[in-house]
């Protein structure tokens, strides 16, 4: 494939993929290193691998819609990831790469042209084409179907059809991270058959997405089967893919809530793989035979936010002698088990604009004591922490409930139920939070466009209901800037401006792990945590 000189360059912006939590604050957050994928890949590709049976995978939830403009939660994202695809994919290297589109390339300032697979069909036998591709980017921005992937593709101004296999999209200004937002799987191409059904649905009282989750058609390696909600959801292998056709016959997506449960699915083989494998539960795995732990590095982020809306927290010098009293090593330690790293800001170093050098607020206790009382607080003051039902977020809270003990802060943790959670800290009721990100199209504007600017306070992701002139204008430089350094510099830029508004107590940059059957070959985890089974096969 021959890409363009811009297209090579942009290549490194794209660095999945929000959703979902949304992308990404979902809940759940809303393996293995490159060598053992490429150790996978080379084996399938010399023929090594089997083919035939079923893969069963152990999930802590169910997918909420199999519509890829109609959710962005983690569990439907993974199902969706083999039913539909996207123009452009990301590898494990976070690094973008032809998918249903084989070059693209910026053909103006704000002029995105893309050049599309010919000969591919969907499971229905219609065509994949320009048009589709039209008709699916205009669904999401339709304010009828309300999707929650609209934030993914706000600045399209228009979308041109060329010819059949052509197509251009025009944005309100120019946007770098375009092809890295077409990769995320919001983006999955849904036939455009279905699409005028759906549609037709609406018409007859139906919610939008409705009649596409029922009957989710696209041009992947997987075709759906079936889904009893609650218990399972099952694809099969689609035996007229365009490309190297799947190994499997057919995957199940198991739901089994309850962490043990699982594990103990993997330890007799009712289940081949466990996700997630919670962290307190890996040492049971690894000291059974014929089951492993997969680990892999994440773009998500672990974090404590303050409402800077409410007193006292709308003093950034409280904010940064809250982060400066908390140790993070027990935090990691004792409820993550060691898995993950600590988080010195919001970008996870897989993400393209992450800055090593970026400054942070480190654990000083004697520090933390002198800006409290500067600020005025030497007394301390009350609080509270809320949180959902995901233990580990119980555990952080209360972690850091008593270590606030030290500044004569006394903070209640409570634990609301995940629906009133985010309609609550969307509306701004809290006061401190935990909560997470995943910056799934790994490129640094979303994992900081959508929690820091004042456009996106509230519902989609700034809960800290941060508003600084000076720094909304610094990310709305760095999404436009064309030039790849200038961007690093920005974001570099950036990084350190949020340091200094300290809205979050960032906690860790998570390591995401499954529990894997020894017969499982091929597997593969995106940071993005989106499992990758087209190579997956089970070993006779």
């Amino acid at each position: 494939m021959k890409l363009s000189k811009k297209s090579l360059l942009l290549l490194v912006f794209g660095l999945l993929l929000s959703v979902v939590l949304v992308a990404c604050a979902s809940e759940p957050d809303e393996g293995g290193n490159n060598e053992d994928t490429e150790d996978a890949s080379d084996d399938a590709a010399e023929g090594e691998a089997t083919d035939g049976g079923e893969l069963i995978i152990a999930n802590q939830s169910d997918a909420v819609s199999l519509d890829p403009a109609g959710s962005n939660d983690v569990p439907s994202s993974n199902v969706q990831a083999n039913i539909f695809e996207t123009l452009v994919k990301l590898d494990g290297n976070m690094e973008l790469q032809p998918g249903l589109a084989t070059e693209w390339e910026a053909v103006e300032d704000n002029v995105w042209e893309f050049t599309l697979r010919e000969g591919v069909t969907f499971h229905d036998g219609s065509e994949f084409n320009a048009e589709v591709v039209k008709a699916n980017i205009e669904r999401i921005l339709d304010e009828d179907v309300a999707s929650p992937r609209f934030f993914l593709y706000e600045m399209v101004e228009d979308i041109e059809v060329v010819d059949d296999y052509t197509v251009r999209f025009t944005t309100e200004y120019p946007f770098a991270p375009f092809p890295a937002h077409i990769a995320h799987n919001g983006g999955g191409m849904v036939s455009q058959d279905v699409i005028e059904a759906d549609y037709e649905a609406m018409e007859n009282g139906e919610e939008p997405g409705t009649y596409i989750s029922e009957n989710p058609v696209g041009t992947g390696f997987f075709k759906f089967d079936s889904w009893n909600p609650g218990s399972e959801i099952r694809l099969v292998k689609n035996e007229d893919y365009w490309g190297e056709p799947a190994h499997l016959d057919s995957v199940v997506f198991k739901v089994v809530s309850e962490g043990l449960t699982r594990v103990a699915e993997l330890q007799t083989g009712d289940s081949h793989i466990v996700d997630p494998l919670n962290t307190n539960d890996a040492a049971q795995v690894e000291g059974t035979d014929g089951v492993h732990v997969a680990p892999q590095e994440s773009v998500s982020l672990s974090y404590i936010g303050f409402n800077t809306q409410k007193e006292p927290f709308d003093n950034p010098d409280v904010r940064k002698a809250i982060n400066m009293a908390i140790d993070k090593s027990p935090i990691i330690d004792g409820i993550y088990n060691g898995y993950g790293i600590p988080a010195v800001g919001p970008l996870a170093p897989p993400v393209f604009g992450y800055d090593e050098n970026a400054p942070g607020l480190e654990y000083n206790l004697e520090e933390a004591k002198q800006l409290l009382a500067d600020a005025g607080y030497e007394d301390g003051f009350s609080t509270t922490i809320w949180t959902n039902d995901t233990q580990e977020r119980v555990d952080a809270a209360t972690n850091v409930q008593s270590q606030l003990q030290e500044l004569n802060i006394d903070a209640e943790v409570e634990v609301l139920e995940w629906g009133t959670y985010l309609e609550r800290t969307a509306q701004g009721d809290h006061e401190m939070f935990v909560l997470g990100w995943s910056t799934v199209t790994g490129d640094a504007d979303y994992g900081l466009y959508p929690l820091f600017h004042s456009d996106n306070v509230g519902e989609p992701g700034n809960r800290t209901f941060l508003e600084n002139d000076e720094l909304d204008a610094m990310l709305e430089e760095a999404r436009r800037a064309g030039d790849e350094e200038t961007r690093l510099q920005l974001y570099s830029d950036i990084q350190a401006e949020i340091a200094e508004l300290a809205p979050m107590l960032y906690l860790h940059h998570q390591e995401l792990l499954l529990g894997v059957r020894d017969e499982v070959q091929g597997l593969t985890q995106l940071p993005t945590q989106i499992l990758q089974l087209h190579d997956v096969y089970l070993e006779q």
